[in-house]
C-alpha cells in the first residue's frame, strides 16, 4: 500500500505563488525574514531539495528562490524547511517558465542554478528541453551585471546542446578558461549526482555570467 502523503507543514509555509510575488514583490514575500532580498538566488528544478538548502545554509543572509514543477516534491521540501531556521528560502510550484516570465525581472538576480535537467533523449522530444536559446535569453535578461548562470547536466547529447546554446547569447560569457569542466572542487554532490557519478556517467558543469554593462 502506497503511504499517504502528508499535507501539513510542520511550521512556517515558505511556499508562495506566482501570482502572490506580482502582487506583493519579493520585499513582501520574504518579510520579516530577509530585509533585502534582491537581488535573489535562484534554483530551477530543485528535485529532493538538498542543493537549494545547502545554498541557503552557506549565505543565511540571502533570498534564495526554489522553483519545482513536482507538488508533491514541493510539499516535502516545504515540510523539510519547516522544521528548521531557512527563513531565506521560498518555493514555487509550477513550470521554470511561467516562474522566470512572471515573477522575475529584469536585473534581480544573482545567480541561477540549473542542476541536471531532464535531457529529454528521443530526438522528437529535444523541443520539450528547458534550455533553449529563447529560455536562456530570458535568463540572461533577468541577471544582474557579473550575475553567473550556472548549469549540469550528465547527458552528453544535451550537453553538446547546452553548450551551443550558451555561446550563442550575446548577454553571457563563459566564466571558465574551458567551455565546461567535468568536476567543480568543493561543489556538493545531491543523491542524484552520486547516482550518476556511480554509474560511470559523464558531468558536465558550466558556469557563465552577464556581461557588464550589457
Amino acid at each position: 500500500m502506497a503511504r499517504k502523503l502528508k499535507l501539513d507543514i510542520p511550521g512556517p509555509d515558505r511556499r508562495v505563488s506566482v501570482e502572490e510575488v506580482c502582487e506583493k514583490g519579493w520585499e513582501a514575500v520574504f518579510a520579516p525574514d530577509v530585509a533585502r532580498p534582491l537581488p535573489l538566488v535562484v534554483e530551477l528544478g530543485f528535485g529532493r531539495g538538498e542543493f537549494l538548502r545547502h545554498l541557503a545554509g552557506e549565505a543565511s543572509d540571502r533570498a534564495h528562490v526554489g522553483v519545482e514543477i513536482s507538488f508533491k516534491r514541493v510539499l516535502k521540501m516545504a515540510r523539510r524547511i519547516a522544521r528548521g531556521e531557512e527563513g531565506n528560502v521560498r518555493l514555487i510550484c509550477g513550470s521554470a517558465e511561467r516562474a522566470i516570465r512572471e515573477a522575475l525581472q529584469p536585473e534581480s538576480v544573482s545567480a541561477f542554478w540549473i542542476n541536471f535537467p531532464d535531457p529529454w533523449p528521443k530526438k522528437r522530444h529535444h523541443k520539450n528541453r528547458l534550455l533553449q536559446p529563447p529560455f536562456v535569453s530570458q535568463l540572461a535578461r533577468r541577471l544582474v551585471s557579473g550575475g553567473r548562470l550556472e548549469i549540469a547536466t550528465d547527458h552528453t547529447d544535451y550537453a553538446e546542446a547546452i553548450d551551443l546554446v550558451l555561446a550563442g547569447e550575446p548577454l553571457i560569457e563563459n566564466a571558465l578558461d574551458v567551455a565546461f569542466r567535468n568536476e567543480v572542487p568543493g561543489r556538493l554532490h545531491t543523491a542524484y549526482e552520486l547516482q550518476w557519478r556511480a554509474e560511470g556517467r559523464p558531468l558536465h558543469f558550466w558556469s557563465y555570467r552577464r556581461r557588464s554593462g550589457s
